[in-house]
């Protein structure tokens, strides 16, 4: 017993200095998120940027389908507003914005309680992985501020804050444009990171058929690396799918 003692007492001494020692790893990567200066020269720099990943051509996109990260796939068909998200074992058809939806675990379609938890997660997935494809493109969603940031470098940078909307809104991210004005890298502030300032890469672009520009590969700190794969879009889910609607059990009478 006695020996049990000071093996807990031990334990507990290293793991108290552990979490000291992440405290203040916290502390000291920590980056307080700068203040803006809304204005003409923020809008400017947002429209070099818009202009750079052709926000025109992702408003003519009418699908779009892409890998997150090994975890998620997803099919997202913006014309009509639906969406499929497929992880693990699990595939969800919903339309976006509401819990409306039909979902199936193994192949079998599922409903009560487990159908509403499966939906509420497939929508969560998407309102994460569809910002990552492309936030550029929201930077004139409704509740969203734009200010001019000058870098300790002299580069101009631009700051968008989320006041409103999405999944946590006063979320706030710094884009760092490089040349043309193609997003090079961000600085996040964000609620699920409780460390401020984190730096993630945009490169690895791929142009759509439409014409719109992806970022494919993040890198982050430590080596940790975010890839979409499979990435592809068209004017219209026929012209993606090669005329399949993966989508008609959505709108299919029996499943109302």
């Amino acid at each position: 017993m006695q020996r049990l003692k000071k093996v807990l007492k031990w334990t507990g001494i290293v793991l108290g200095g552990l979490v000291l020692l992440l405290a203040v790893i916290l502390f000291v990567a920590h980056d307080p998120r700068p203040d803006g200066e809304p204005g003409p020269e923020a809008e400017e720099l947002a429209v070099r940027m818009e202009a750079a990943v052709d926000v025109e051509a992702w408003a003519r996109t009418g699908a779009v389908r892409w890998g997150f990260g090994g975890r998620q796939e997803h099919l997202w068909d913006r014309e009509r507003g639906v969406a499929r998200v497929r992880w693990d074992d699990v595939e969800a058809l919903f339309h976006v914005g509401s819990s409306s939806g039909r979902v199936w675990r193994a192949g079998r379609e599922v409903h009560g309680e487990e159908a509403r938890e499966l939906l509420a997660q497939a929508n969560a997935h998407w309102v994460n992985d569809s910002f990552w494809l492309n936030p550029v493109a929201k930077f004139r969603d409704e509740g969203v501020r734009r200010e001019l940031v000058t870098l300790e470098d002299g580069t101009d940078a631009l700051l968008v804050r989320y006041t409103s909307g999405g999944l946590t809104p006063g979320d706030a991210y710094l884009w760092i444009p490089g040349e043309g004005g193609l997003p090079r890298e961000w600085r996040m502030w964000v609620s699920i990171i409780p460390v401020g300032g984190v730096a993630t890469t945009w490169e690895g672009w791929q142009t759509l058929s439409t014409g719109a520009k992806i970022a494919t590969r993040h890198e982050g700190p430590l080596g940790i690396t975010l890839e979409l794969d499979d990435v592809a879009g068209a004017a219209t889910l026929a012209e993606l799918t090669g005329g399949e609607d993966p989508f008609a059990p959505l709108f299919d009478d029996e499943g109302d």
